[in-house]
């Protein structure tokens, strides 16, 4: 026969572990009702929709720093402007493009183009004060 003082060091007793807390999954919430934290969400997500591309369809992100630009430099991105950028994002993907300047009419861009993500913008002003680094395509959209 084993020694018990080794199997219990080895093995230990399984019914003196204590269960698991169960929880409550169920909705206690009535019908029509809904939770504080589901309107709370509802209203950020209203709020966090209303950008300087509010009108433009979704699909292309803005940096916050871009964002900042955006503001600073008082560029609005109409939906010309977003078509614009969304037709060189296209054109770049082909031909294998990451980090590009985009240059329309109004200003210059730099885009993740895999992210589709609008890095910072210059106003066509201040494009030639400017150094574009880190850059692998450039493309004109006019």
């Amino acid at each position: 026969m084993a020694n018990p003082k080794i199997n219990n060091i080895l093995i230990p007793n399984v019914t003196k572990l204590t269960p698991k807390p169960s929880v409550d999954t169920t909705n206690k919430l009535g019908k029509g009702e809904t939770s504080e934290f589901k309107s709370l969400l509802d209203n950020n997500l209203e709020q966090s929709e209303k950008s300087p591309i509010a009108d433009a369809p979704k699909g292309l992100h803005l940096s916050t720093h871009a964002m900042r630009r955006l503001q600073e430099r008082n560029l609005s991105l109409d939906k010309e402007e977003y078509a614009k950028l969304q037709s060189a994002i296209d054109k770049l993907k082909l031909k294998g493009g990451q980090d590009s300047l985009v240059i329309t009419s109004k200003a210059a861009y730099i885009i993740d183009v895999p992210k589709n993500t609008i890095v910072t913008a210059i106003d066509k002003d201040s494009i030639g004060d400017n150094v574009f680094t880190k850059i692998d395509s450039t493309i004109l959209m006019n």
